[in-house]
């Protein structure tokens, strides 16, 4: 009895956690494959899903019809989720994320700036429930490339409480 109680009350924890997320996409593409007896047409698509609290993946779908490639696109942004350090409603430190042609600068801002970014950036910085933000993409205007390059930089963001007890120094004198 107390076993399917236990397994009840998880099934209960992630059907909450999977109502909570949200998703929205940020590129639909219509691509075509040259076989012999012509064209095959299908549609990729890229989607963000997150929390607004810290939770944020991308995830990619490739299907014949848009709404089925979204549906996989966001299935596989559920599988890809990280989790982002935050500091109040901003990242913790400066950071440079790269991926393909792509690289994107992210640099904390003070309360009341708001979401300086454009594109994938807006998307996911939005997600992950960063409200205060500077943010500027350089070299490719790709939308996958921007986004994979936006979650490398998300990932490699380090933790302020987890530095400054690693270096045994006051969390606010660490990236000064």
């Amino acid at each position: 009895m107390d076993e399917e109680e236990v397994k009840e009350k998880e099934l209960i924890e992630e059907e909450e956690e999977e109502v909570e997320l949200k998703d929205q996409v940020i590129s639909i593409r219509r691509v075509t494959k040259v076989v012999k007896g012509g064209k095959n047409l299908s549609f990729s698509a890229l989607a963000a899903v997150g929390n607004e609290r810290g939770s944020v993946g991308i995830g990619k779908g490739k299907a014949r019809e848009v709404p089925m490639a979204i549906a996989k696109a966001v299935e596989d942004a559920k599988k890809k989720l990280i989790e982002v350090p935050l500091s109040e409603t901003t990242i913790p430190h400066y950071i440079r994320g790269e991926a393909g042609g792509g690289v994107v600068v992210l640099r904390p801002a003070s309360k009341g700036t708001g979401v300086i970014a454009g594109g994938a950036v807006r998307v996911i910085m939005e997600l992950a429930g960063i409200k205060d933000i500077l943010t500027k993409s350089i070299r490719s205007n790709n939308a996958i490339s921007v986004a994979h390059a936006t979650m490398d930089a998300l990932k490699r963001l380090k933790d302020p409480e987890k530095v400054s007890k690693d270096r045994d120094k006051e969390k606010e004198t660490i990236w000064q």
